[in-house]
């Protein structure tokens, strides 16, 4: 299997023998990441490459392996990473106390590197199936694309992200243009067959893996857009605008003289900060988006937030 496709393990030890032991039987089959700190094993496990399965020491210097669970638990960037405490601590209440913090498993040292494998590939199977019941929730059913709940979750981690490495994040509000009239005229099979064609095109025209859209809402769209800089995201948006248009999919409108479906944008950049929140920048997309429809619709208007003391 090509090691792009392979689950990664994150191996978390002060002991180097330990990490070497493991890693050597690991490597076959998983990608292997390893940490000899606590500190260090929630860095990576909040990387934009967060590892599938942690394999945790309990007795670290500094932090624990029991604060480090404790912590992975309470972030929601990590919460759903499977921990498995491999430790010499082998008294039942120490077992009782990782399991209580959310560890899937507990193994004893010494350890069997057969039994090790065995409950690895379990939780990892466990894990494939979870994600995939996570991804089947996250999407809408009619057009494909990421529904509401995903894109909240999507702007939550991206926002923080951002937030950490100081790069920008833009926010793309979209809206169908006149989208009653063509369900009105033609009925709701062709309103669906519209937006399933315009949520395809939007996903297509984002080539970026890091780019994300969702279904908003009825026939409203919303994009995440991170590390690109203002004029960068409104050529974007302008795109995409173009995009649709040249679908031309009917829809008679009476003071239209294409009679095709296009759509709206609003755009909204900013550097996220403490100072205000991913609802603020929502807020300021939304009515960028409503100023475009009030502008006459088929165009993008964008904009450039940068002072808190700007929200309404």
């Amino acid at each position: 299997m090509p090691n792009q496709y392979k689950q990664s393990v994150l191996i978390v030890d002060d002991e180097p023998l330990n990490i070497r032991v493991l890693s050597q039987a690991l490597t076959p089959w998983y990608r292997v990441k390893a940490a000899t700190s606590g500190a260090e094993s929630l860095t990576v496990a909040t990387s934009d490459d967060r590892p599938d399965l942690i394999l945790l020491d309990i007795s670290m210097p500094g932090m624990d392996g029991y604060e480090v669970c404790a912590k992975l638990k309470s972030n929601p960037l990590t919460e759903a990473i499977p921990v498995i405490f491999i430790t010499a601590k082998n008294a039942t209440e120490d077992e009782a106390k990782g399991l209580e913090l959310g560890a899937v498993d507990y193994i004893t040292k010494p350890f069997s590197l057969p039994i090790v494998m065995a409950r690895i590939r379990n939780q990892l199977l466990l894990k494939t199936k979870t994600d995939m019941l996570e991804q089947l929730v996250s999407i809408d059913s009619l057009t494909g694309v990421c529904n509401r709940r995903s894109f909240d979750e999507i702007l939550f981690q991206e926002w923080r992200r951002c937030g950490r490495t100081g790069s920008q994040l833009t926010i793309i509000m979209i809206d169908i243009d006149h989208f009653k009239n063509l369900n009105d005229q033609f009925g709701h099979v062709a309103g669906d067959q519209c937006l399933k064609q315009v949520a395809s095109s939007l996903k297509n025209t984002m080539r970026r893996s890091s780019d994300s859209i969702a279904r908003y809402g009825g026939e409203e769209f919303a994009c995440v857009v991170p590390d690109v800089s203002h004029e960068e995201a409104t050529e974007l948006a302008n795109n995409l605008r173009q995009k649709i248009e040249s679908l031309k999919i009917q829809n008679p409108i009476r003071d239209d003289p294409q009679n095709t479906v296009t759509i709206s944008l609003g755009v909204a950049t900013t550097s996220p900060n403490r100072s205000f929140t991913a609802a603020d920048i929502l807020k300021k997309a939304d009515e960028a988006l409503y100023q475009a429809k009030e502008k006459g619709r088929n165009r993008v208007i964008a904009t450039l937030f940068q002072n808190p003391e700007a929200i309404n």
